[in-house]
């Protein structure tokens, strides 16, 4: 089985700066890319950013200078670095990892259980 656990979520006034992590673990062959979605009330889930096993990485246009996205293959986990805050950041941010558990198998995506991130203004 495999797990994504999230960490680092919480409340922040404007101008401030998180940082998640993300953690995933169990039955994990190869990892190919990891990410960060988030999904505000009433909005679609969206995508913040995302780093591939080589290090690419790409970003919503509203996280492009204020997030970085970095990654630990070793420990399979990857980080969002948030800064400058902005109270229409207020998600729920989801990791995400695209895997396969097996060298036999397809690669499958994994979702976080979500953390909460609130900015006041």
């Amino acid at each position: 089985q495999v797990q994504l656990v999230e960490s680092g979520g919480g409340l922040v006034q404007a101008g401030g700066s998180l940082r998640l992590s993300c953690a995933a673990s169990g039955s994990i062959f190869s990892i190919n890319a990891m990410g960060w979605y988030r999904q505000a009330p009433g909005k679609q889930r969206e995508l913040v950013a995302g780093v591939t096993s080589g290090g690419t990485t790409r970003y919503a246009d509203s996280a492009k200078g204020r997030f970085t996205i970095s990654r630990d293959n070793a420990k399979n986990t990857v980080y969002l670095q948030m800064n400058s805050l902005k109270p229409e950041d207020t998600a729920v941010y989801y990791c995400n990892a695209y895997l396969r558990e097996h060298s036999y198998s397809g690669y499958v995506d994994y979702w976080g259980q979500g953390t909460q991130v609130t900015v006041s203004s």
